[in-house]
């Protein structure tokens, strides 16, 4: 194999955790909304953390963008 196409192959496999990372999203705040139904006056002590799981999941997506892009250009 050449060594391009197992870059490719590289940046394509970690692109797999942007995916991941909107899996995840749509995970927290759809569970966030179920609960905000539920019981309406606990959503607003959950919205802090619900911002911090958002953050941290984002962030994910990001670095696995990142190496993404660092295999395929590094």
């Amino acid at each position: 194999m050449e060594a391009e196409a197992a870059r490719y192959i590289g940046a394509g496999i970690a692109c797999i955790g942007m995916g991941g990372a909107g899996i995840g999203l749509g995970s927290i705040f759809g569970n966030y909304l179920a609960g905000a139904l539920r019981n309406p006056s606990a959503a607003d002590g959950q919205f802090g953390r619900l911002i911090f799981g958002f953050a941290v999941t984002e962030a994910l997506g990001i670095f696995s963008l990142l190496i993404a892009l660092l295999a395929l250009f590094g």
